[in-house]
């Protein structure tokens, strides 16, 4: 079956930084459409970026984290990054990995927590 499992999420001071990794298994991992989500306490589930599958990965970002969040996939290892640089406040929120356009598999997610 689907599944995805998300890692690497911690408490961070901001201007710091995560990689976040999310295995997936039971699909056929290179040639799908991958993408990154959050949710923030008290907000809807949102998309932050994604990487198309097949020959060319190509990214698009959220404006709120351009240039400061990368995606990036490993299809060997049935795997999706989002390295996550210069961390905000306003970056705390658990993150999930899912199709993009997403689907109802839903892993647990990882949360990230920035404070000083």
């Amino acid at each position: 079956q689907v599944q995805f499992v998300e890692s690497g999420g911690g408490l961070v001071h901001p201007g710091g930084s995560l990689r976040l990794s999310c295995a997936a298994s039971g699909i056929n991992f290179s040639i799908v459409a991958m993408g990154w989500y959050r949710q923030a306490p008290g907000k809807q589930r949102e998309l932050v970026a994604s990487i198309s599958g097949g020959r060319y990965a190509y990214a698009n970002y959220a404006d709120s984290v351009k240039g400061r969040f990368t995606i990036s996939r490993d299809n060997a290892k049935n795997t999706v990054y989002l390295q996550i640089n210069s961390l905000q406040p306003e970056d705390t929120a658990v993150y999930y990995c899912n199709f993009a356009p997403s689907s109802t598999y839903w892993g647990q997610g990882t949360q990230v927590t920035v404070s000083s």
